[in-house]
């Protein structure tokens, strides 16, 4: 019988640690964001004629595609975000 005892209060004890540990885990996640908020201070400086006008935003991998119109000839910019800086170039007409 004192075994039984021994064993109900080791289950008791272990059951309030992991409720606690349970508890603290769960605060801490919800008081964290899930996804990290990344500081928008990176501006990409294209050097476009006057009159270009963008059209549209695409992500492709890790770079944005910039669909840019006027200008000049209708191209695609491609901006790597995390460096703030033009990738490459595609120009869709002469």
């Amino acid at each position: 019988m004192r075994a039984v005892k021994i064993a109900a209060a080791v289950m008791a004890v272990l059951i309030v640690l992991g409720t606690t540990v349970l508890v603290v885990t769960v605060t801490k996640r919800l008081s964290t964001p899930a996804v990290p908020v990344m500081a928008a201070t990176a501006a990409a400086v294209m050097d476009e004629p006057v009159g270009t006008a963008i059209v549209g935003i695409a992500s492709v991998g890790d770079r944005l595609a910039v669909q840019l119109h006027g200008g000049g000839p209708d191209r695609v910019v491609f901006v790597d975000p995390h460096t703030a800086t033009v990738a490459g170039r595609i120009s869709l007409t002469k």
